[in-house]
Protein backbone atom coordinates (compact mmCIF):
# COMPACT_ATOMS: atom_id res chain seq x y z
CA UNK A 1 0.00 0.00 0.00
CA UNK A 2 0.96 3.62 -0.47
CA UNK A 3 2.50 5.36 2.55
CA UNK A 4 -0.60 7.59 2.81
CA UNK A 5 -3.06 4.67 2.88
CA UNK A 6 -5.11 3.90 5.99
CA UNK A 7 -3.73 0.80 7.72
CA UNK A 8 -6.03 -1.35 9.82
CA UNK A 9 -3.28 -2.22 12.29
CA UNK A 10 -2.99 1.53 13.01
CA UNK A 11 -6.74 2.06 13.45
CA UNK A 12 -7.82 4.30 16.30
CA UNK A 13 -10.21 1.56 17.33
CA UNK A 14 -13.89 1.35 18.19
CA UNK A 15 -16.01 3.20 20.73
CA UNK A 16 -16.57 -0.11 22.50
CA UNK A 17 -13.38 -2.19 22.66
CA UNK A 18 -13.56 -5.63 21.08
CA UNK A 19 -11.01 -8.40 20.52
CA UNK A 20 -9.50 -8.36 17.04
CA UNK A 21 -10.50 -11.05 14.55
CA UNK A 22 -7.85 -13.67 13.74
CA UNK A 23 -9.00 -13.87 10.11
CA UNK A 24 -10.15 -10.37 9.13
CA UNK A 25 -8.76 -6.87 9.47
CA UNK A 26 -10.70 -4.19 11.32
CA UNK A 27 -11.87 -2.60 8.07
CA UNK A 28 -12.95 -5.95 6.63
CA UNK A 29 -15.08 -6.50 9.73
CA UNK A 30 -16.63 -3.06 9.24
CA UNK A 31 -17.52 -3.92 5.65
CA UNK A 32 -19.02 -7.25 6.68
CA UNK A 33 -21.09 -5.71 9.47
CA UNK A 34 -22.51 -3.18 7.02
CA UNK A 35 -23.41 -5.87 4.47
CA UNK A 36 -25.16 -7.98 7.14
CA UNK A 37 -27.13 -5.05 8.57
CA UNK A 38 -30.89 -4.71 8.26
CA UNK A 39 -30.53 -1.21 6.84
CA UNK A 40 -28.34 -2.49 4.00
CA UNK A 41 -30.93 -5.12 3.00
CA UNK A 42 -33.64 -2.45 2.90
CA UNK A 43 -31.71 -0.56 0.23
CA UNK A 44 -32.96 -3.15 -2.26
CA UNK A 45 -36.37 -1.47 -2.22
CA UNK A 46 -35.32 2.15 -1.81
CA UNK A 47 -34.96 4.14 -4.98
CA UNK A 48 -33.02 7.19 -6.13
CA UNK A 49 -35.17 8.72 -8.87
CA UNK A 50 -37.82 6.16 -9.84
CA UNK A 51 -40.10 4.38 -7.38
CA UNK A 52 -39.48 0.63 -7.23
CA UNK A 53 -42.83 -0.40 -8.72
CA UNK A 54 -42.16 1.62 -11.90
CA UNK A 55 -39.73 -1.00 -13.23
CA UNK A 56 -37.37 -3.77 -12.23
CA UNK A 57 -34.32 -2.46 -14.07
CA UNK A 58 -33.91 1.03 -12.61
CA UNK A 59 -31.23 1.59 -10.00
CA UNK A 60 -32.12 1.11 -6.38
CA UNK A 61 -30.04 2.32 -3.45
CA UNK A 62 -28.66 -1.21 -3.15
CA UNK A 63 -27.50 -1.57 -6.75
CA UNK A 64 -26.14 1.96 -6.65
CA UNK A 65 -24.17 1.22 -3.47
CA UNK A 66 -22.68 -1.90 -5.05
CA UNK A 67 -21.68 0.08 -8.14
CA UNK A 68 -20.10 2.80 -5.99
CA UNK A 69 -18.19 0.12 -4.08
CA UNK A 70 -16.84 -1.38 -7.31
CA UNK A 71 -15.62 2.00 -8.55
CA UNK A 72 -14.15 2.85 -5.14
CA UNK A 73 -12.19 -0.41 -5.00
CA UNK A 74 -10.83 0.20 -8.51
CA UNK A 75 -9.63 3.70 -7.66
CA UNK A 76 -8.25 2.63 -4.28
CA UNK A 77 -6.33 -0.23 -5.89
CA UNK A 78 -4.81 2.06 -8.52
CA UNK A 79 -3.71 4.54 -5.84
CA UNK A 80 -2.41 1.93 -3.39
CA UNK A 81 -5.06 2.77 -0.80
CA UNK A 82 -6.93 0.44 1.54
CA UNK A 83 -9.60 -1.16 -0.63
CA UNK A 84 -11.54 -2.60 2.30
CA UNK A 85 -12.01 0.79 3.95
CA UNK A 86 -12.99 2.42 0.66
CA UNK A 87 -15.50 -0.36 0.04
CA UNK A 88 -16.98 -0.15 3.55
CA UNK A 89 -17.52 3.59 3.16
CA UNK A 90 -19.09 3.14 -0.27
CA UNK A 91 -21.49 0.48 1.01
CA UNK A 92 -22.51 2.57 4.04
CA UNK A 93 -23.00 5.95 2.41
CA UNK A 94 -26.73 5.60 1.61
CA UNK A 95 -27.96 3.71 4.69
CA UNK A 96 -29.73 6.79 6.07
CA UNK A 97 -31.80 7.58 2.99
CA UNK A 98 -35.58 7.71 3.28
CA UNK A 99 -38.01 5.99 0.92
CA UNK A 100 -38.58 7.80 -2.39
CA UNK A 101 -35.11 9.30 -2.67
CA UNK A 102 -34.59 13.01 -2.19
CA UNK A 103 -38.32 13.75 -2.30
CA UNK A 104 -38.82 11.68 0.85
CA UNK A 105 -35.86 13.35 2.52
CA UNK A 106 -37.18 16.83 1.68
CA UNK A 107 -40.57 16.00 3.19
CA UNK A 108 -39.08 14.57 6.37
CA UNK A 109 -36.69 17.51 6.72
CA UNK A 110 -39.59 19.96 6.42
CA UNK A 111 -41.64 18.05 9.00
CA UNK A 112 -38.69 17.83 11.40
CA UNK A 113 -37.70 21.51 11.19
CA UNK A 114 -38.93 22.27 14.75
CA UNK A 115 -36.75 19.41 16.03
CA UNK A 116 -33.46 19.97 14.24
CA UNK A 117 -34.44 18.88 10.74
CA UNK A 118 -33.48 15.71 8.94
CA UNK A 119 -30.46 14.84 6.79
CA UNK A 120 -29.64 11.45 5.30
CA UNK A 121 -25.98 11.78 6.35
CA UNK A 122 -26.93 12.29 10.00
CA UNK A 123 -29.43 9.44 9.68
CA UNK A 124 -26.68 7.17 8.36
CA UNK A 125 -24.74 7.85 11.55
CA UNK A 126 -27.90 7.05 13.59
CA UNK A 127 -28.17 3.73 11.78
CA UNK A 128 -24.51 2.89 12.33
CA UNK A 129 -24.33 3.96 15.98
CA UNK A 130 -27.87 3.50 17.37
CA UNK A 131 -30.61 1.98 15.25
CA UNK A 132 -28.99 -1.30 14.27
CA UNK A 133 -29.63 -3.44 17.35
CA UNK A 134 -27.85 -6.72 16.72
CA UNK A 135 -25.13 -7.04 19.34
CA UNK A 136 -25.46 -7.80 23.03
CA UNK A 137 -22.90 -5.29 24.27
CA UNK A 138 -23.81 -2.15 22.32
CA UNK A 139 -26.27 -0.44 19.99
CA UNK A 140 -25.19 0.16 16.40
CA UNK A 141 -22.43 -1.66 14.55
CA UNK A 142 -19.51 -0.34 16.63
CA UNK A 143 -17.45 0.47 13.53
CA UNK A 144 -13.88 1.73 13.59
CA UNK A 145 -12.99 5.38 14.03
CA UNK A 146 -11.84 5.54 10.39
CA UNK A 147 -15.09 4.22 8.94
CA UNK A 148 -17.23 6.55 11.04
CA UNK A 149 -14.94 9.50 10.31
CA UNK A 150 -15.19 8.85 6.58
CA UNK A 151 -18.96 8.50 6.77
CA UNK A 152 -19.43 11.76 8.67
CA UNK A 153 -16.90 13.80 6.67
CA UNK A 154 -17.26 12.28 3.21
CA UNK A 155 -17.90 15.75 1.75
CA UNK A 156 -15.18 17.42 3.82
CA UNK A 157 -14.80 19.05 7.24
CA UNK A 158 -17.86 19.97 9.31
CA UNK A 159 -18.39 23.14 11.33
CA UNK A 160 -19.26 22.31 14.93
CA UNK A 161 -21.75 25.15 15.28
CA UNK A 162 -24.00 23.65 12.58
CA UNK A 163 -23.77 19.96 13.38
CA UNK A 164 -26.90 17.82 12.96
CA UNK A 165 -28.30 16.14 16.06
CA UNK A 166 -26.79 12.66 16.00
CA UNK A 167 -23.32 13.68 14.86
CA UNK A 168 -23.19 16.42 17.50
CA UNK A 169 -24.02 13.92 20.23
CA UNK A 170 -21.73 11.16 18.96
CA UNK A 171 -18.58 13.27 18.75
CA UNK A 172 -18.88 14.14 22.43
CA UNK A 173 -18.13 10.45 23.11
CA UNK A 174 -15.90 9.61 20.16
CA UNK A 175 -14.05 12.59 18.68
CA UNK A 176 -13.98 12.26 14.88
CA UNK A 177 -11.85 15.41 14.41
CA UNK A 178 -14.48 17.17 12.34
CA UNK A 179 -12.29 20.14 11.37
CA UNK A 180 -9.94 18.05 9.21
CA UNK A 181 -10.37 16.37 5.83
CA UNK A 182 -11.08 12.62 6.00
CA UNK A 183 -8.83 9.83 4.76
CA UNK A 184 -7.99 9.38 1.10
CA UNK A 185 -10.25 6.32 1.12
CA UNK A 186 -13.23 8.43 2.24
CA UNK A 187 -12.49 10.96 -0.48
CA UNK A 188 -12.34 8.12 -3.03
CA UNK A 189 -15.74 6.82 -1.89
CA UNK A 190 -17.29 10.29 -2.22
CA UNK A 191 -16.05 10.79 -5.78
CA UNK A 192 -17.02 7.23 -6.70
CA UNK A 193 -20.57 8.12 -5.63
CA UNK A 194 -20.56 11.06 -8.05
CA UNK A 195 -19.17 8.94 -10.90
CA UNK A 196 -21.73 6.18 -10.41
CA UNK A 197 -24.68 8.46 -9.76
CA UNK A 198 -24.32 10.67 -12.83
CA UNK A 199 -23.42 7.98 -15.33
CA UNK A 200 -26.06 5.53 -14.22
CA UNK A 201 -28.71 8.25 -14.23
CA UNK A 202 -27.93 8.67 -17.92
CA UNK A 203 -28.68 4.96 -18.34
CA UNK A 204 -31.90 5.11 -16.30
CA UNK A 205 -33.05 8.32 -17.99
CA UNK A 206 -32.57 6.81 -21.44
CA UNK A 207 -34.28 3.57 -20.37
CA UNK A 208 -37.26 5.55 -19.05
CA UNK A 209 -37.56 7.61 -22.22
CA UNK A 210 -37.04 10.92 -20.41
CA UNK A 211 -34.52 11.89 -23.11
CA UNK A 212 -32.93 10.18 -26.10
CA UNK A 213 -29.41 9.46 -27.27
CA UNK A 214 -29.69 12.30 -29.79
CA UNK A 215 -30.32 14.73 -26.91
CA UNK A 216 -26.85 13.94 -25.56
CA UNK A 217 -25.05 14.86 -28.79
CA UNK A 218 -24.08 18.39 -27.75
CA UNK A 219 -23.28 17.53 -24.14
CA UNK A 220 -19.52 17.91 -23.51
CA UNK A 221 -17.66 14.67 -22.77
CA UNK A 222 -20.84 12.57 -23.00
CA UNK A 223 -21.84 13.31 -26.60
CA UNK A 224 -18.39 12.48 -28.02
CA UNK A 225 -18.36 9.14 -26.18
CA UNK A 226 -21.65 8.10 -27.78
CA UNK A 227 -20.46 9.35 -31.17
CA UNK A 228 -17.22 7.37 -30.81
CA UNK A 229 -19.07 4.11 -30.16
CA UNK A 230 -21.53 4.74 -33.01
CA UNK A 231 -18.68 5.43 -35.44
CA UNK A 232 -16.72 2.34 -34.38
CA UNK A 233 -19.78 0.05 -34.49
CA UNK A 234 -22.13 1.29 -37.26
CA UNK A 235 -25.71 0.12 -36.78
CA UNK A 236 -25.14 -0.99 -33.18
CA UNK A 237 -28.30 -1.69 -31.18
CA UNK A 238 -29.18 1.16 -28.84
CA UNK A 239 -28.87 -0.84 -25.57
CA UNK A 240 -25.34 -1.88 -26.59
CA UNK A 241 -24.54 1.67 -27.66
CA UNK A 242 -25.63 3.01 -24.28
CA UNK A 243 -23.63 0.44 -22.32
CA UNK A 244 -20.48 0.89 -24.41
CA UNK A 245 -20.64 4.68 -24.09
CA UNK A 246 -21.28 4.68 -20.34
CA UNK A 247 -18.49 2.21 -19.60
CA UNK A 248 -16.13 4.56 -21.47
CA UNK A 249 -17.37 7.55 -19.48
CA UNK A 250 -16.85 5.77 -16.16
CA UNK A 251 -13.40 4.53 -17.20
CA UNK A 252 -12.27 8.00 -18.27
CA UNK A 253 -13.56 9.62 -15.09
CA UNK A 254 -11.79 6.99 -12.97
CA UNK A 255 -8.52 7.52 -14.85
CA UNK A 256 -8.92 11.28 -14.46
CA UNK A 257 -9.29 10.93 -10.68
CA UNK A 258 -6.29 8.62 -10.44
CA UNK A 259 -4.05 10.92 -12.48
CA UNK A 260 -5.09 14.11 -10.69
CA UNK A 261 -4.75 12.50 -7.26
CA UNK A 262 -1.24 11.30 -8.03
CA UNK A 263 -0.34 14.80 -9.17
CA UNK A 264 -1.70 16.36 -5.96
CA UNK A 265 0.05 13.79 -3.77
CA UNK A 266 3.38 14.54 -5.44
CA UNK A 267 2.85 18.30 -5.38
CA UNK A 268 1.99 18.34 -1.65
CA UNK A 269 4.65 15.72 -0.84
CA UNK A 270 2.13 13.56 0.98
CA UNK A 271 3.92 10.91 3.03
CA UNK A 272 1.28 9.59 5.44
CA UNK A 273 -2.42 9.31 6.16
CA UNK A 274 -1.97 12.12 8.69
CA UNK A 275 -0.69 14.37 5.88
CA UNK A 276 -3.95 13.76 3.98
CA UNK A 277 -6.02 14.96 6.94
CA UNK A 278 -3.79 17.96 7.63
CA UNK A 279 -3.55 19.19 4.03
CA UNK A 280 -6.50 21.58 4.29
CA UNK A 281 -7.92 20.64 0.89
CA UNK A 282 -8.97 17.43 -0.87
CA UNK A 283 -6.26 15.30 -2.40
CA UNK A 284 -8.61 12.98 -4.34
CA UNK A 285 -10.19 15.03 -7.10
CA UNK A 286 -11.05 15.50 -10.76
CA UNK A 287 -9.00 17.75 -13.01
CA UNK A 288 -10.56 21.14 -13.70
CA UNK A 289 -11.55 19.98 -17.19
CA UNK A 290 -13.37 16.94 -15.78
CA UNK A 291 -15.05 19.07 -13.11
CA UNK A 292 -16.45 21.23 -15.90
CA UNK A 293 -17.70 18.12 -17.71
CA UNK A 294 -19.29 16.90 -14.49
CA UNK A 295 -21.06 20.23 -13.94
CA UNK A 296 -22.44 20.17 -17.48
CA UNK A 297 -23.73 16.63 -17.00
CA UNK A 298 -25.36 17.52 -13.69
CA UNK A 299 -27.07 20.53 -15.27
CA UNK A 300 -28.38 18.37 -18.12
CA UNK A 301 -29.75 15.74 -15.75
CA UNK A 302 -31.32 18.38 -13.54
CA UNK A 303 -33.22 19.89 -16.45
CA UNK A 304 -34.06 16.80 -18.49
CA UNK A 305 -34.47 14.16 -15.78
CA UNK A 306 -34.94 15.36 -12.21
CA UNK A 307 -37.34 18.14 -13.30
CA UNK A 308 -39.15 16.02 -15.87
CA UNK A 309 -42.88 16.15 -15.26
CA UNK A 310 -43.11 12.39 -14.69
CA UNK A 311 -40.42 12.51 -12.03
CA UNK A 312 -41.90 15.69 -10.53
CA UNK A 313 -45.33 14.10 -10.24
CA UNK A 314 -43.96 11.07 -8.44
CA UNK A 315 -41.87 13.31 -6.18
CA UNK A 316 -44.94 15.35 -5.27
CA UNK A 317 -46.83 12.17 -4.44
CA UNK A 318 -43.88 10.90 -2.38
CA UNK A 319 -43.69 14.11 -0.35
CA UNK A 320 -47.40 13.86 0.46
CA UNK A 321 -47.10 10.22 1.51
CA UNK A 322 -44.15 10.91 3.83
CA UNK A 323 -45.79 14.07 5.17
CA UNK A 324 -49.05 12.26 5.87
CA UNK A 325 -47.28 9.45 7.71
CA UNK A 326 -45.25 11.86 9.82
CA UNK A 327 -48.29 13.95 10.75
CA UNK A 328 -50.35 10.95 11.77
CA UNK A 329 -47.67 9.16 13.78
CA UNK A 330 -46.62 12.36 15.55
CA UNK A 331 -50.18 13.15 16.56
CA UNK A 332 -51.09 9.55 17.35
CA UNK A 333 -47.97 7.59 18.37
CA UNK A 334 -50.23 4.73 19.51
CA UNK A 335 -50.52 3.91 15.79
CA UNK A 336 -46.83 3.03 15.69
CA UNK A 337 -45.81 -0.65 15.88
CA UNK A 338 -45.29 -1.72 19.49
CA UNK A 339 -41.47 -1.74 19.47
CA UNK A 340 -41.46 1.83 18.13
CA UNK A 341 -44.33 3.07 20.30
CA UNK A 342 -42.45 2.01 23.43
CA UNK A 343 -39.72 4.49 22.51
CA UNK A 344 -42.13 7.45 22.53
CA UNK A 345 -43.28 7.26 26.14
CA UNK A 346 -43.08 10.50 28.06
CA UNK A 347 -43.75 14.18 27.31
CA UNK A 348 -40.67 14.87 25.16
CA UNK A 349 -42.09 15.96 21.80
CA UNK A 350 -38.65 16.13 20.20
CA UNK A 351 -37.88 12.54 21.17
CA UNK A 352 -41.23 11.37 19.80
CA UNK A 353 -40.62 13.27 16.57
CA UNK A 354 -37.18 11.73 16.16
CA UNK A 355 -38.56 8.24 16.76
CA UNK A 356 -41.24 8.82 14.13
CA UNK A 357 -38.58 10.07 11.71
CA UNK A 358 -36.45 6.99 12.41
CA UNK A 359 -39.40 4.72 11.69
CA UNK A 360 -40.31 6.47 8.43
CA UNK A 361 -36.71 6.80 7.26
CA UNK A 362 -36.23 3.07 7.62
CA UNK A 363 -39.18 2.27 5.35
CA UNK A 364 -38.74 0.96 1.84
CA UNK A 365 -40.74 2.57 -0.97
CA UNK A 366 -43.09 -0.42 -1.03
CA UNK A 367 -43.64 -0.47 2.73
CA UNK A 368 -44.30 3.30 2.83
CA UNK A 369 -46.91 2.95 0.08
CA UNK A 370 -48.55 0.01 1.87
CA UNK A 371 -48.46 1.74 5.26
CA UNK A 372 -50.05 4.86 3.80
CA UNK A 373 -52.78 2.74 2.20
CA UNK A 374 -53.46 0.88 5.47
CA UNK A 375 -53.74 4.10 7.44
CA UNK A 376 -55.57 6.39 5.03
CA UNK A 377 -57.86 4.14 3.01
CA UNK A 378 -61.02 3.66 5.04
CA UNK A 379 -61.60 0.15 3.69
CA UNK A 380 -58.02 -1.11 4.07
CA UNK A 381 -57.29 -3.86 6.57
CA UNK A 382 -54.89 -2.86 9.32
Amino acid sequence: MAPYASRPEESRGRLHAEPESPTRTAFQRDRDRIIHSTAFRRLQYKTQVFVSHEGDHYRTRLTHSLEVAQIARSIARALGLNEDLAEALALAHDLGHTPFGHAGEDALDAAMKPHGGFSHNDQTVRVLTRLERRYAAFDGLNLTWETLEGTVKHNGPLARQTLPTTIAEYVTRHDLELATWPSAEAQVAALSDDIAYNNHDIDDGLRAGLFGVKDLADLPFVGPAFAEVAARHPGIEEPRLIHEAIRRLIDRMVNDVVGETRRRVAEARIASAADIRALGRPVVAFTEAMRANDRALRAFLMERMYRHYRVSRMAAKARRIVGDLYTLFSAEPLCLPTEWRLQTRGPDAAETARTVADYIAGMTDRFALDEHFRLFDRYAAT
